[in-house]
Parts: C-alpha cells; structure tokens; sequence
C-alpha cells in the first residue's frame, strides 16, 4: 500500500481507491499489529475479532478491546491506530471497508431514505464504536461481504450492513468534539450557544452562573436542560472540552505538561493529571508517548 507523510508525523495512508471507486474491502487474518498510527482521505468501516488486549487509539479515545470491535470513521483528519499491545491471539481477523460517499445534503444520501445512514455518517466524524449487540446483527454480512464478485451486490449489501449499524443502539463516539475538530451542530440554540462559549472560553475558570445566564435560565433549570440534551452534565461537558484540547496538544505540540495544563483551564498539574488518567485511561506523558511510538517521525 503506497505511504505519504504529513508535515504533523502522522502517517498519511493512501489508499487503493481509485477515482472512480466507491468501496475497498480487505479481509485478512494475521498474528498482530504493525500498522503506524494513521488518517486517510476516505471514510472506513474497521471490524476486528480475536483480538482481545489490543489497544485502540481514535483521535483522544484511548482504549482496549475486547474480543470483537466495530468502528466507524469518517473524519478524514482523524489519527487511528489498533497496537498489538497485550494481545496473545495468533488469528487476528480484520474486515476493513474504505468507502467514498459524498455527504452534501443535495447528494442521494442527503435524502430522506437514507436519513439514519447519513445521521450516523455524521456524528462518525469523532469515530463510532457499536455494541456487541449490533455487532452480531452484521456478523455473516461482514464475513461475506469480501467473498461478492458483483461490485453491484457487494455495494448493496454493504448500504445493508450501514442501515443496520444506523438503526442499532448502543453506539458512541470515540473521540471528543474539540480534538477532532468538529464544528459544534446543535438543534437547541440555548445549548449551541452555551457550547460554543465554552469551546471559545475553555481555558477560562467558567461558572455555572454565567452559562445559565448566557441561556437565559435559573441555573437549576439550565443544568436539567444541559443533562437532557447532551446526556452530561456542565462539569463533565466541560472537562471533555478542556482534555479535547489538551490532548490535541500533547499530539501536535511539544509544550510542557505542565504549560498544557494552564492552557487548559487548570490551575493544579496534580489535578490534571489524576483527571486526564480517570477519563483517558491512560496519564498525559502516556499518552503522548502512545502517538510517538506509533508516528513516522520525519
């Protein structure tokens, strides 16, 4: 597969879709991971078993799996990556999909027959993981999708496969709304207001007084209203923003720990620290080495 590198040292994958090509499907079986951590200009369906210990990274997500994992990506600038990490399995099977679809809201996917499929396209662009439930509804079509010689029926089968996962539950998001860099879309626009003043002020000590203001309510109504439409509180809201940025720093920049912390609104390295591990998963120099151990380095 042909390799480009991108001035931020993460690999630039580019893939074997041709100009006029809508899907590539690989379906192989190895014994591990070596793949560098990497983005692609095209979306990608990514389905793994027997590979529980293997460590999954999407943008700030950083996680370990279990025995099967589905994940949908359709940033074109988020970095990924599955490390072998401590996975004993010697057969490993990978189903990826690389696939082009225009999602304009002029274009065929834009219609209201493929709203739940364009939905789910959408929010993608911070990385999808599914449930196992929705998982074993597309087990065989997975399976057998590599094995349809028409392009046609592979194709079809394939918009199967994606108006399933669209119409399961259980699905989440990987990676935080400010590290990859996701233009905030709200229906509410008390919320959307609210949302981008702390994407704006993030670094900024906010209180829950000048939010509720900002959306004209008591800020005991403000924080139902809050939990109710994002499924989060403000506090926890606001620390996904701030470790979005910051994670987005430790990656992109070389500023101190430390430096980041500030930059991120907290006032306490300790603090920090203990935060960042409990929601990440892993510390802020952990972190950081996760991507440079796995980058090209130019």
């Amino acid at each position: 597969m042909k390799q480009d590198h991108t001035t931020d040292r993460v690999l630039h994958e580019i893939t074997p879709l041709r100009e006029n090509d809508i899907m590539y499907i690989a379906d192989r079986h190895k014994k591990e991971f070596t793949y560098p951590i990497h983005n692609h200009q095209v979306f990608e369906l990514n389905f793994v078993e027997h590979a529980a210990g293997v460590r999954r990274i999407v943008g700030d997500s950083n996680e370990v799996i279990g025995e099967y994992d589905l994940v949908l990506i359709t940033s074109l600038e988020l970095e990924h990556v599955w490390m072998q990490n401590d996975c004993k399995s010697d057969d490993i099977h990978e189903i990826t999909v690389q696939f082009r679809f225009d999602l304009s809201e002029e274009s065929l996917l834009g219609k209201s027959a493929f709203k739940q499929i364009y939905n789910m396209l959408n929010e993608a662009r911070k990385g999808l993981v599914f449930s196992m439930d929705a998982i074993m509804k597309v087990y065989n079509q997975l399976h057998d999708l590599s094995s349809i010689t028409d392009r046609f029926d592979a194709f079809i089968s394939f918009l199967r496969i994606l108006n399933t996962l669209a119409n399961s539950d259980g699905s989440r998001t990987l990676a935080t709304t400010s590290y990859a860099k996701v233009v905030i879309e709200e229906d509410s626009s008390r919320i959307l207001k609210v949302k981008n003043y702390i994407n704006t002020h993030y670094m900024d000590d906010m209180k829950l007084k000048t939010l509720s203001e900002l959306a004209c309510m008591s800020e005991t109504a403000f924080s139902r209203f809050f939990r109710l439409h994002t499924g989060r509180t403000v506090s926890d809201y606001i620390i996904d923003i701030r470790l979005g940025f910051a994670a987005r720093m430790l990656v992109d920049t070389t500023k101190s720990i430390a430096d980041i912390c500030y930059l991120c609104g907290y006032n306490n390295l300790s603090n920090f620290n203990r935060v960042f591990k409990r929601k990440k998963g892993c510390s802020p120099t952990e972190f950081r080495e996760y991507y440079r151990k796995k980058k090209i380095i130019l």
